[in-house]
Order: C-alpha cells, then structure tokens, then sequence
C-alpha cells in the first residue's frame, strides 16, 4: 500500500507560527522533505522533533523526485515542507505534488502560514478578485507583464527581493499610473513593516 505525501506549512517568519497539527504531521511521518534542510532543521530543531530529512530544491528537484516518489510507493509517508510558508506557492515542489497525483499517492495538506494571504488581510484593499503573480522577472518580461494587467480590475500580489522592489514599483507606475499599492515587509518577524499609499 502507498504512502502519503502531506504538505505541511511552516512559519513565514516568526517560529512560533505554526499550528498543531503541522507539529503532530512533523513528529509523526517516516520523513521530512525539504527545500532547504538547514532551515527545516533550526525549525525541528526548535520544536525537539528528530526525523530523516530530505533535500527537494531548484537544484535537485528532478533527481530527488524519483527517490521521493519510490518511498512513497513503499508506504512512507512524508512530509513537504518549503522554507516558510505552504509548499508550491512560489516554491519548488509543483513538480513531485504532479508525479504524485500521475502515480496515484494519496495527497493531503496541512494549511498554515502564507504570505499571500496575510500581505491580502494586512492590505486592508478590496479583495474579491486576487492575482496572484509570484515572483515577477526582470527587464522586459517585467513591463510585459505588466502591460497585461493594464485592464484588471483585481488586487495585483506579488513577491519581490528587498533589492528590486523599488524598481519594480517604478516600472509598475510608469505603466499602470497611480493604484494603490501595499508592501509587506519582513511580516511576523520582529522588524515586521508595512506601507500603504
């Protein structure tokens, strides 16, 4: 019989962000795979939780996927977590999640922490129809982008590095003009900011 691939949230920022029942799911599985171990390990670390882990990244996602799949027809059942937040959102892990549904293992998922939704809730903007765009590209692909969503009428999300978010917003401006803009910054943690205009 197979095993069972849980999809666990981890805290965005602040460790103690985590429900009990992802706690229960960690302490309980045969294995915690992970995008970054090192995170994943201060998090268990934290919580006095020893398991097996294993490496599910950018890097190593398809050669790790195999092994990941075959324990699963084994009967294990795993744990995936990313390194904060909920699995596949903006993270790796799209990929094992398909191969899992293709073979016929048993998904289930344990919500927790996003900052998609808590950036939504913080905003205080009008939330009825949500775009969720993830990381944006740089460079042309990122005024091409843009320009898509000329004609949208929904509240724009988006990730972006500390290091380009001001160019972003700029390109941002230049073509859809004035909007309402919010940016989450650091949220849970303890220099948590947040800017609305």
């Amino acid at each position: 019989m197979s095993g069972k691939l849980i999809l666990v949230g981890t805290p965005i920022g602040n460790i103690e962000d985590i429900t009990i029942r992802a706690l229960k799911c960690l302490r309980s599985c045969d294995a915690i795979v992970a995008e970054d171990t090192r995170r994943t390990y201060y998090l268990l670390k934290h919580y006095h939780i020893s398991k097996k882990l294993l490496s599910y990244g950018v890097h190593n996602a398809e050669r790790s996927a195999w092994k990941i799949l075959n324990m699963l027809k084994a009967g294990a059942n795993l744990c995936l977590v990313t390194d904060s937040g909920m699995p596949c959102i903006s993270d790796p892990g799209q990929s094992l999640i398909d191969a899992c549904w293709n073979n016929g293992i048993e998904i289930d998922v344990v919500p927790g922490p996003s900052a998609l939704t808590a950036a939504i809730s913080a905003s205080g903007l009008p939330s009825k129809k949500v775009i969720f765009l993830g990381f944006l590209p740089r460079g042309k692909k990122l005024r091409r982008v843009i320009r898509t969503l000329l004609k949208e009428e929904a509240l724009l999300v988006f990730f972006e590095s500390a290091q380009r978010i001001l160019q972003t917003l700029r390109e941002i401006l230049s073509i859809l003009g004035e909007r309402d803009i919010f940016v989450g910054r650091e949220m849970t943690k303890a220099f948590q900011q947040f800017f609305r205009g």
